[in-house]
């Protein structure tokens, strides 16, 4: 029995996903969404493996995408490719822009809110930041076109880094290294949904 099959992961009723906004893609309007999604209230842990194909729930996911502009402007993306050890099998041999994962359990056990908690660990776990940053809640993803997409809700936090200076701390993040949003946008179609969604929102509103 693998972790997944008994990890207790956050999640929101889709309903109320449905009753805040329905949307499809990315949404700046993160304040329409941002206080009820984490209300405590409205949330529950249950087995990830049942969550994975029920689309009753969504998975709360933050989703960190990490830029840095150097002195001429040009924004650098920090991206990779996911290998096959990650969690989620759907996923796996995409290209991503987006470090992040499930919130769990055990993350409501801590001093923090188990969101900003979860986030955190998930980032911590997976790569070393080695360079000052500000940080930004810029959007929401949503993609019910997707069998992962219609269990997931993703929630986007910008790193703007004074440095383009993250190292991949897991070898199922490959190939990880930061190029230009424009080369990046370029291939885009080799990069999992949510990541697409952000390179479209990041060039055409300069979030």
């Amino acid at each position: 029995m693998s972790a997944i099959d008994h990890e207790l992961v956050l999640v929101i009723p889709t309903a109320l996903f449905h009753r805040l906004g329905h949307f499809q893609g990315f949404t700046v309007d993160i304040e329409r969404y941002r206080s009820e999604l984490l209300n405590p209230a409205n949330g529950s842990y249950r087995p990830r493996a049942e969550m994975e194909t029920d689309t009753n729930f969504k998975q709360l996911i933050p989703y960190v995408v990490f830029q840095h502009r150097d002195s001429e402007g040009t924004r650098w993306l920090f991206h990779y490719t996911r290998g096959r050890g990650q969690g989620e099998k759907r996923l796996h041999q995409k290209r991503s822009i987006g470090v992040g994962g499930h919130i769990s359990i055990d993350d409501s056990q801590r001093d923090a809110p188990p969101y900003e908690e979860g986030m955190r660990r998930e980032l911590a776990e997976e790569v070393e930041i080695g360079a000052p940053y500000r940080e930004r809640c810029i959007g929401l993803i949503n993609d019910d076109e997707t069998d992962v997409g219609r269990v997931h809700l993703g929630v986007v936090h910008l790193f703007e880094l004074e440095a383009p200076a993250v190292r991949s701390r897991e070898t199922d993040l490959a190939d990880a290294g930061f190029a230009p949003l424009e080369t990046l946008l370029a291939d885009r179609a080799s990069f999992e949904t949510w990541s697409q969604f952000c390179l479209t929102a990041l060039a055409e509103q300069d979030l």
